[in-house]
């Protein structure tokens, strides 16, 4: 299997070390450098149908970058697209759920399916409508958020609320629950006033035992911000 190390510690670098023969797939325009016994192809991953339900489903590229050593070993390093950390998760034993743009690698025995969700996640949520992906099968996957990252565990007994635009990817056994604010009852109306006048806006509460992995920028709020300062919205 290609060797996955993160590399910097300010918008750092996924570094793969890949052996003759290995192969990655990679978001499109992630790569930054790669040795010339490494050759790089633009691909539809799982066939038209699949890149067009990964499109449909997280945003991601119709055309992934496939890297494979055909002459020999080489290195490569690949960038998210937002600035931010990197977190490589071992998919095997536990499938990961992947949102919105989160994806930047992975090794060629997983595989980014897609799957449909509840009405209430795709209607109020951030993580890709009424489908999501989920990575299974076998290797490494390389996601990433907008500024730092925190690997949560999530315990039985000890449920976990997140803010929706900082979830990253989460152990697809948990079980997760959206909800319009962490205001306990006073129906939706009073729950929505709340989440307008708290300034949060939806959040997912986690249950079971896994992982979650956040981030800590929003990156809705921050384009919201940038837009305020544009000479034409002052």
């Amino acid at each position: 299997m290609a060797q996955f190390t993160v590399t910097g510690d300010v918008d750092p670098f996924l570094h793969v070390s890949l052996a003759g023969g290995e192969k990655i797939y990679c978001e499109a325009n992630a790569m930054v450098m790669m040795e010339d016994t490494l050759e790089l192809k633009g691909k539809m991953t799982g066939g038209l149908g699949g890149a067009l339900m990964r499109r449909l489903a997280n945003d991601e590229s119709f055309f992934q970058q496939h890297i494979e050593a055909v002459r020999g070993a080489g290195d490569c390093l690949l960038s998210p697209t937002l600035p931010g950390a990197i977190q490589v998760l071992d998919v095997g034993e536990t499938n990961y759920m992947v949102s919105d743009g989160a994806f930047v690698a992975a090794d060629y025995g997983v595989n980014l399916n897609v799957r449909a969700q509840g009405v209430g996640s795709a209607l109020f949520g951030q993580t890709g409508g009424f489908f999501i992906c989920e990575a299974s099968g076998r290797g490494k996957l390389a996601v990433s958020g907008f500024g730092s990252s925190f690997v949560l565990d999530v315990e039985p007994g000890k449920d976990m609320i997140i803010d929706n635009a900082h979830v990253v990817a989460w152990d697809s056994r948990l079980h997760h629950e959206i909800s319009v604010t962490t205001r306990q009852g006073g129906g939706l109306l009073g729950q929505l006033v709340n989440s307008v006048t708290s300034g949060e806006g939806m959040v997912l509460k986690f249950s079971g035992k896994g992982k979650v992995v956040i981030c800590s920028r929003n990156r809705e709020n921050f384009l919201s911000w940038l837009l305020k300062g544009m000479p034409a919205n002052r």
